[in-house]
């Protein structure tokens, strides 16, 4: 029996949401055959510095590469659309139809089913990566997944009332949290001043950077905003490319670049590309949170702290109204002069809203009395076990 832990993206902020798993089910269940298909040797890189020397050594190791020609050819294409990563789907499909389970963080893994005949078809589970609110943490795909193991209640909730059976759902908790001190507060400055992490998302219609966070930037940079630190800590995929488009709101937007004068202040770090950016170094360190709709804020609320959001949207749909659960955590605001008007407050501002965000934080993630990737690594051997009916 084979288990397939799929890697395949463009950037590392995926993959610690899976890797543990994916040694769990090495270490616990030495039965199955535990494959990790990785898309770069970047990936494979983050994998090994996640996975302990013991446990990648029971891993088989497949790097999904592609030929000089189709590299050559998907990668213009991969600043529209993810050119690349649909056509390593393609190019190995023999690998991943030899697997019981397909394992994946993102649902593209699902364009298999149509290149893999049915008396070879694999199940197809999803681990999400993050526990956000928003509309695509409940997507219509969702139905398609056989199994979906998730951080907690919340998710739970939100799937059933799109449509997804019960039983296909399993809490196992958050596995990014594995050998993670979330009592941990690394320290980037070394100046006493209080530090804000700004985290914006890459949508260009739900994203505050379009619109507000250059000034932000400017604001922390200014004599006034020198009280404090700013950690500049976008999603990672916000400068992979300098056009965004939004399929689920139809917008394109041309993202703005960094300010000079952030770039120059000793007070503000600019983080575009390191792995700081998703392995909760900077929502460890910081004494408040701005951002607007990435679930990197449930990794924040780990340890309640102030938070502050900007909705940025243009558009609005009728399904925006049932995502704004993280958006209690904190004041949401519609500009970044508004924000900047609160700062000097944040602490008292953060005190009002700390049990609720306990309480949000609680139904988000469901932190159990067992890792998350054991108890995930258990649901896959079930799941196996049961479909071949043993």
């Amino acid at each position: 029996m084979r288990a397939l832990f799929l890697f395949n993206h463009d950037a590392g902020h995926q993959v610690a949401h899976l890797a543990g798993i994916a040694a769990a089910m090495a270490r616990l269940h030495r039965d199955f055959e535990t494959v990790v298909a990785f898309a770069t040797p970047a990936i494979r890189a983050r994998l090994e510095e996640l996975i302990e020397e013991t446990d990648a050594a029971l891993i088989r190791w497949e790097e999904l590469s592609l030929s000089p020609m189709q590299a050559l050819v998907t990668r213009p294409l991969d600043k529209l659309l993810p050119a690349s990563r649909l056509l390593r789907l393609r190019a190995h499909v023999d690998l991943f139809a030899s697997a019981d389970m397909i394992i994946s963080t993102e649902r593209t893994c699902l364009r298999l089913r149509k290149h893999i005949a049915a008396d070879r078809m694999p199940l197809f589970a999803k681990v999400p990566h993050g526990a956000g609110d928003r509309s695509v943490a409940y997507h219509p795909d969702y139905t398609l997944f056989d199994r979906s193991f998730v951080a907690g209640p919340k998710v739970v909730d939100q799937l059933v009332a799109h449509g997804v059976d019960r039983e296909k759902l399993v809490v196992v908790g958050y596995p990014k949290f594995e050998g993670i001190d979330l009592d941990a507060k690394p320290d980037f400055f070394g100046n006493g001043r209080p530090t804000f992490v700004y985290n914006p998302h890459f949508d260009p219609n739900l994203s505050s950077w379009y619109d507000h966070g250059p000034d932000l930037l400017r604001w922390f940079a200014s004599e006034e905003g020198q009280a404090f630190n700013l950690v500049f800590a976008p999603h990672v995929m916000l400068f992979k490319k300098e056009l965004h488009v939004s399929p689920e709101y139809k917008i394109a937007r041309k993202r703005p670049e960094v300010p000079a004068e952030a770039l120059a202040a000793d007070n503000i770090i600019v983080d575009l590309d390191s792995p700081r950016l998703f392995d909760m170094s900077y929502t460890l360190g910081a004494d408040a949170y701005i951002g607007d709709v990435s679930s990197q804020v449930y990794e924040f609320l780990a340890r309640p702290r102030p938070a502050f959001f900007i909705d940025a949207r243009r558009e609005k749909m009728a399904e925006d109204d049932e995502w704004h659960l993280f958006w209690e955590a904190g004041p949401v605001v519609q500009s970044a002069s508004e924000l900047a008007a609160m700062l000097p407050d944040f602490a008292s501002i953060g005190e009002r809203f700390m049990q609720r965000q306990k309480e949000i934080f609680s139904y988000t993630i469901d932190l159990g009395d067992r890792p998350a990737s054991e108890r995930a690594a258990d649901a896959i051997s079930q799941a196996i076990r049961q479909k071949a009916g043993l």
